[in-house]
């Protein structure tokens, strides 16, 4: 296979990243609709929780504090799934090129998804996320939308199956 060549368009930002997969007692996910209003060009898209590691974090800390900090939910380090699904990829996002190994885990809720509380995300987030839905299952795996990571919809229900997901890398934007 042939090396992927990487834009050279922004300066780069390596990092490493958990995205949560945040499931309901209604067997919901929990979408964030964004946009980058740096790059209009890319549109809008739906994409999970989740953010960069903070140094000394685990990856079930970093996901306790990116649901807490996007969302208003609360969880312990114990309710975090396995590092099962493993990626890498790159982005834009304002003005850096991101560049980075994510892991995605999973988080099953027992009540129904609750609204988004907005009081703890970061100024910038305030800005990119302008909405959040609590997609049913079947309605991701059918949905044309366009995700973040882009193969969601393909890789949904083999990753809550317990699939251990190795992803290609994927330059998304």
């Amino acid at each position: 296979m042939e090396p992927i060549e990487l834009p050279r368009d922004l300066p780069i930002i390596e990092r490493r990243a958990v995205r949560v997969v945040v499931r309901d007692a209604a067997d919901r996910l929990l979408l964030f609709h964004t946009r980058d209003p740096d790059h209009p060009r890319l549109g809008t898209w739906w994409e999970l929780p989740g953010g960069g590691m903070d140094v000394g974090e685990t990856y079930r800390d970093t996901a306790v504090r990116e649901l807490r900090e996007e969302t208003g939910i609360e969880i312990t380090p114990d309710q975090v799934g396995a590092a099962t699904w493993r990626r890498r990829a790159s982005f834009l996002h304002r003005q850096l090129r991101h560049h980075q190994d994510e892991v995605i885990v999973a988080v099953r809720l027992d009540r129904p998804g609750p609204d988004v509380d907005e009081t703890h995300r970061l100024d910038y987030e305030r800005e990119d996320y302008f909405g959040f839905r609590w997609w049913p299952l079947p309605e991701v795996v059918a949905s044309p939308a366009r995700f973040y990571p882009g193969r969601l919809p393909d890789l949904i229900l083999p990753f809550l199956a317990g699939e251990a997901i190795d992803e290609p890398f994927e330059l998304w934007s």
